[in-house]
């Protein structure tokens, strides 16, 4: 819990995504500062500190610099996958709180730990699952819980992205490599989770696509996961990321009830004659700054009011373990249950 009048100070580590909370400064509603910022390429650190000139920020290209700030509360942790759970356990040993983009961590073992040192720390930990920020995800949320579709019976989620380019602006992703089960398919794997709770079990189909030579041979790239969860529900989810960008929405959603439909942004209600198609237009937003600058929000005001946030620790290991299962699911051929005794 934190004071209700002072300024809550953010350090950022990672200035790939991580330079979407610098937004947070221009929120005269907001009581976030980001105060200093972090990257090992010094240039980045120059380059964006140039382009927020008006801000006081400290810059470094080591992290722990960061943690040893007493005028440093969040942390926000956006370097590659595989650095997560050192900088997650360094920074909340230094006492701070943290938020972590997505994959929280990248094995059941690391999400383990995860969950016990915020247990320890007592700090607030929040998971930058974007989709959950999303407005059309939000409006199908919104239309669930108010009952407007009636029971789920079904969902189905897509994470769907060329590599390629993305291998030009961050080559770790090739280098490391990143595993994209993961760095990719956690996005839609949460996003399902969010809709229907807890999954039970999990049956995967992986392939190596080959489409980039810089990303190791024979490394699964592309994702089919079936999932049934706890309460009965059932749905699937397509992570692919070796392919040529399709014309459709990168990140895509399906939630079908027993009352209504809602099919990206058009929604059928059956009480209406003819069921006709209900579509909300939304207002376009570019990149993923303007759900990071919501998930801040979301964590600042839990930390005035002294509340658990909506993406925490648990929510991000369950998301993993179902990640984990559904590699398990990949080497035994066969559906596999997920850990959720966390």
């Amino acid at each position: 819990m934190t004071s209700s009048s002072s300024e809550i100070g953010v350090g950022v580590i990672g200035l790939g995504m991580g330079r979407n909370m610098l937004g947070i400064n221009y929120d005269a509603n907001s009581r976030l500062a980001v105060r200093a910022i972090c990257d090992v390429n010094p240039n980045a650190v120059a380059r964006i500190a140039g382009e927020h000139s008006g801000q006081t920020l400290f810059q470094t290209d080591e992290y722990r610099e960061i943690l040893d700030r007493s005028d440093i509360e969040i942390v926000g942790i956006y370097s590659p996958d595989h650095m997560h759970m050192r900088h997650i356990r360094d920074a909340l040993e230094a006492g701070k709180h943290v938020i972590c983009t997505k994959p929280m961590v990248v094995s059941l073992d690391e999400a383990k730990a995860t969950v016990d040192l915020v247990r320890r720390t007592g700090r607030k930990f929040l998971v930058g699952q974007t989709c959950r920020f999303v407005p059309r995800f939000m409006a199908a949320k919104k239309l669930l819980d108010d009952g407007d579709l009636g029971r789920l019976l079904f969902a189905e989620s897509h994470y769907v992205h060329d590599m390629r380019p993305v291998f030009d602006a961050t080559p770790w992703r090739a280098s490391a490599p990143q595993d994209f089960m993961y760095g990719g398919a956690c996005h839609p794997v949460d996003l399902l989770r969010w809709f229907a709770g807890d999954i039970l079990e999990v049956s995967c189909y992986g392939q190596a696509s080959g489409m980039d030579a810089r990303y190791p041979g024979g490394k699964m790239d592309n994702f089919l996961i079936n999932v049934k969860f706890e309460n009965g529900v059932i749905g699937r989810i397509m992570a692919v990321f070796g392919l040529v960008e399709p014309p459709q929405h990168m990140n895509g959603l399906s939630v079908y009830g027993t009352r209504g439909s809602f099919v990206e942004e058009i929604a059928v209600f059956d009480k209406f004659m003819n069921q006709p198609d209900w579509t909300l237009k939304f207002r376009p937003e570019a990149g993923h700054g303007n759900e990071v600058l919501r998930y801040m929000r979301h964590f600042e005001e839990c930390l005035i009011e002294d509340k658990k946030p909506t993406v925490n620790e648990i929510e991000g290991a369950k998301c993993i373990s179902a990640c984990w299962a559904a590699w398990k699911s990949i080497e035994s051929g066969q559906p596999e249950k997920v850990f959720n005794d966390f």
